[in-house]
């Protein structure tokens, strides 16, 4: 039987985001949800509110389908409750919980909705500041179009963040560079003077994007720039000062064609099978989304670092980060905000890569058109294969080698043949790659804020680890195999456990995990209350499949 997939508005997704978050952060951990037939009952303890909502099927691991409309209970009453009303009784909840408020919340939550509204609206047509040409993509067209597919179809985000979409700006400043509405732009370019220029890791890492640049003017090297970026930074007194001394020269818009992946602000660019991480200085979901000076660095030494051990990894690969690019004037501002990381790109991948977010998303269509889960025997035998070949170098990485990568949904491509059956995995983002204690003699020679940013102490590297991994990667890839085929539900967990038991039990943090111990899931709706940074938010316990078996 196959589940019927929800249609996307703008308002139930948002209300489906906020009951989501509250239900995992504020009300499960209290022992205040029910099932009651095909409804889940929701009460709200402190601000005494009890709400209700359709489940589309039972829960497939420690999450919920949860299927709008969504209602209040008043007197003898159930009546209708909008995104509006529930984004402020969650207000008033964690007000009362927390004893502190946030004037930004509501704002915040009110952005997303917006965002997502006109990003539906843009959809169906190209943006008029949009590149209208088709890409320029390298000789495998067919797989490169369905990977930019899959980076470009994340509408409603995360199910589990109460304002997905929120974005800094109005949404005509960023819907030209937004990956949802499958834009296209090409890359402003800076020359910049010799002695001001800063490249630091391998220099021959940027010759495919250089190729296809324009010439750059005698003594003067050439920095690729966000447009949207570079407007907001326009302002900047040492940068205008910089263009009118020609210090630094705007040479405009040129190829080659970049696409914007699920980040916003990495860019894939097909011509020369590489990724640019640009800065953006606005808010996305929870930061905002600059590279840090300690960032540009770290990215270099823990490409330096971790590779080799990559390397050595069956059936994986982690996409290398090995240079940078940025200038040097006097505003680090502008050190950050033009800096640039290279990323390698999916050329050299065994299959076609697909965006684990994609074959998660319930309003999606990447994993049901895989002709390897059209049958139930199909579905399950692909879905061991795709835990085995994303668990096992994610747990390995961390418990061989004290690597701990964000194995999250957006960071993790899956390589699939012709049948859709995984064949290879490639892990992302060295911003969110740590490591634990045992690094850190080799770490001696960097920059003390540097050594900081790539670490863990060993608590926050396993909940991280897990969290990832478990919660927000396999428990929604289980999930979305259980909307097209629901009878599978008793028989995912069990190939789960079994790829987790296979790495070794010598780890005791492991061995409670198959114990049954709660999963840790980051509090991202908690973190978002208290406007604390992504590095320090807290985790709460959700209900852990392993448990009696």
């Amino acid at each position: 039987m196959l589940l019927t997939r929800p249609a996307l508005t703008a308002d139930d997704a948002t209300a489906t985001a906020l009951l989501n978050c509250l239900v995992r952060e504020v009300c499960a951990p209290e022992h205040q949800v029910w099932r009651d037939g095909g409804r889940l009952v929701v009460r709200l303890p402190r601000a005494g509110v009890t709400l209700r909502t359709g489940l589309a099927r039972p829960p497939a691991g420690p999450t919920y389908r949860l299927a709008p409309p969504i209602e209040e209970h008043r007197g003898t009453e159930w009546i209708a409750a909008g995104w509006e009303r529930l984004a402020d009784l969650v207000a008033g909840e964690l007000e009362l919980a927390t004893g502190q408020a946030n004037p930004e919340f509501l704002t915040q939550v009110r952005d997303s909705r917006a965002g997502l509204a006109a990003i539906l609206e843009a959809r169906g047509e190209p943006h008029p500041e949009a590149v209208a040409a088709p890409l320029a993509e390298p000789p495998s067209k067919e797989p490169v179009a369905r990977y930019v597919e899959s980076e470009q179809s994340l509408l409603s985000g995360h199910r589990f963040h109460p304002s997905p979409k929120a974005r800094q700006g109005v949404p005509d400043q960023w819907l030209p560079y937004a990956p949802e509405t499958r834009s296209r732009f090409l890359p402003r370019w800076l020359a910049v003077r010799e002695d001001l220029f800063v490249e630091e890791g391998d220099p021959a890492a940027f010759a495919p994007l250089d190729e296809l640049a324009p010439a750059a003017p005698p003594g003067h090297r050439l920095l690729p720039a966000h447009p949207w970026q570079l407007s907001l930074l326009a302002e900047r007194p040492v940068l205008r000062r910089a263009f009118a001394a020609g210090l630094l020269q705007d040479l405009g818009p040129a190829g080659p064609e970049v696409v914007p992946t699920s980040s916003v602000r990495t860019a894939y660019v097909p011509a020369a099978d590489v990724f640019c991480k640009f800065s953006l200085d606005i808010r996305i979901t929870n930061c905002v989304r600059k590279n840090a000076w300690y960032e540009l660095t770290g990215a270099v030494a823990l490409d330096r670092l971790v590779r080799p051990v990559f390397a050595a990894l069956d059936g994986c690969t982690f996409l290398a980060e090995p240079a940078y690019r940025s200038v040097a004037l006097a505003d680090l501002q502008l050190h950050e905000g033009l800096g640039i990381i290279l990323r390698q790109g999916v050329g050299g991948l065994k299959g076609t890569p697909l965006l684990a977010a994609a074959l998660a998303d319930p309003y999606g269509t990447t994993l049901a058109s895989l002709p390897a889960v059209a049958t139930p025997e199909g579905a399950l035998a692909w879905w061991d294969a795709y835990v085995r070949h994303v668990a096992k170098p994610a747990l390995t990485a961390y418990l061989d080698h004290g690597i701990v990568l964000e194995a999250h949904l957006q960071n993790v491509l899956v390589a699939v043949d012709d049948g859709g059956m995984p064949v290879e995995t490639a892990f992302r983002d060295l911003e969110g790659t740590k490591l634990t204690p045992e690094w850190r003699p080799r770490l001696d020679g960097l920059p003390a804020r540097v050594r900081e940013a790539v670490t863990y102490d060993s608590g926050r590297a396993w909940n991280r680890v897990v969290y990832c991994l478990l919660v927000n990667h396999l428990t929604e890839i289980a999930a979305a195999v259980a909307d097209l085929h629901p009878e599978l539900d008793p028989d995912l967990w069990p190939s789960v456990r079994h790829h987790f038991a296979a790495c070794g039990t010598d780890h005791p943090q492991l061995r409670a995990l198959l114990a049954g111990v709660p999963f840790p899931a980051k509090a991202n709706l908690r973190a978002r209350w208290a406007r604390s940074a992504d590095r320090a938010a807290t985790y709460v316990p959700v209900p852990n499949p392993f448990a009696g078996r």
